[in-house]
């Protein structure tokens, strides 16, 4: 036993005189200081960019601060969401409370924006009595409402409220957003029976309230009743126009020929565009070319001619179809010598037509001609 510890000792002690000693690098550097201790106490939360910029906005409110310094604060913030904010903040603070001014503010940067789910939470609080009413504020919820499809009925309600109080009553402002409105909803004839109503009741209660009508929204309400085609209530607002220092304009004159024509009463119609041309005001095109085409239905061709050569005139061009309608009515007249010169002379005055439109006509000519000569050969 001894022996074997004794070969064992002896064989480690010449392997390690036979083994070259291992040498550690020596660092030419200072040794690393250890790390310091965690602290014992958390990091404070790093303040974002909006933060900081909210509080920096803050620093600007003076304490007492008055509407009129977050009026003002509001108005030089770009950003909607930091306005919100503040907004949201001094209304928490003790003393403090939003007037019709600071709402008025905030949710015109916030419809401005587009930040339209803001926009009506302020108006809700307003309703709700959030401030006190005023006229500018109300206008501009009905403003907003009459710009959404889904608030049309809110616009009305708001306004309801107005009449109702002693601060806010409607203005023309006000009459004229509701009937902008309403007029936008006039696009099919039986839809717009259903709005005429609330036409007639707008109109009764702006006169009883004092409001004194434009010419915009007189010309509206003549282009309600004309679309509808009471032609005669829209020639009475039409002749009353002058009690309020209005004069009929190109509108007044373009709605009245438009339903005076639709309603088949063309020779009045005519009446009342030669009495505009007389003043040097210009039809539009829809009435330039319901007149033509009523009065060449009525095989009034020289009246219609006239009118499309004025029409060329005032650099306005008829469309395909009153082309048409001109044309193939002399020929169904026995006057197709007549209708080809015309389209001839039309082809050279109307810078706007093409040679597709050309061609459309002239086929439509001569097919019109050929179907003549067909009934013409068959009865004979």
């Amino acid at each position: 036993m001894r022996l074997a510890l004794h070969r064992s000792l002896t064989t480690t002690l010449r392997l390690s005189l036979l083994s070259p000693p291992s040498i550690r690098p020596i660092s030419s550097t200072t040794p690393q200081p250890l790390p310091p201790p965690p602290p014992s106490h958390p990091n404070p939360r790093t303040l974002t960019p909006h933060d900081k910029q909210f509080n920096s906005w803050l620093d600007n409110l003076k304490p007492g601060f008055t509407p009129s310094d977050v009026d003002a604060a509001l108005k030089s913030q770009p950003d909607p969401d930091l306005a919100l904010d503040i907004f949201r903040w001094t209304a928490q603070q003790r003393g403090y409370k939003h007037t019709d001014l600071t709402y008025f503010t905030i949710i015109q940067i916030s419809v401005k924006c587009k930040r339209f789910g803001h926009a009506q939470t302020l108006i809700d609080e307003v309703l709700a009595g959030a401030c006190p009413p005023s006229a500018p504020l109300y206008n501009a919820i009905v403003r907003f409402c009459c710009s959404r499809r889904f608030l049309f009925n809110r616009a009305f309600d708001v306004y309801k409220k107005m009449l109702k109080s002693d601060e806010a009553k409607p203005s023309l402002e006000t009459y004229t957003l509701l009937f902008n409105s309403l007029l936008r909803r006039f696009n099919k004839l039986n839809v717009c029976y259903v709005y005429l109503h609330a036409v007639r009741s707008l109109t009764k209660q702006m006169k009883a309230s004092g409001v004194i009508p434009d010419a915009f929204v007189l010309n509206m309400i003549v282009k309600a009743y004309s679309k509808c085609l009471e032609v005669d209530e829209a020639i009475r607002v039409f002749h009353e126009m002058g009690l309020y220092g209005c004069e009929p304009n190109a509108y007044t004159y373009s709605y009245i020929v438009k339903g005076l024509c639709e309603k088949g009463r063309v020779s009045q119609g005519l009446g009342f565009y030669k009495e505009m041309r007389g003043k040097n005001l210009v039809p539009k095109n829809s009435a330039y070319m319901i007149l033509i085409c009523s009065l060449a239905m009525e095989r009034r061709f020289e009246d219609a001619i006239e009118i499309v050569f004025d029409m060329l005139g005032n650099s306005l061009a008829p469309d395909l179809l009153t082309y048409k309608t001109v044309l193939e009515g002399l020929c169904r007249e026995g006057r197709g010598n007549d209708a080809f010169e015309l389209l001839e002379v039309l082809k050279k005055r109307d810078k706007m037509m093409n040679e597709k439109t050309y061609n459309t006509l002239l086929n439509g000519l001569i097919l019109i001609i050929k179907i003549a000569h067909d009934e013409i050969a068959a009865k004979t």
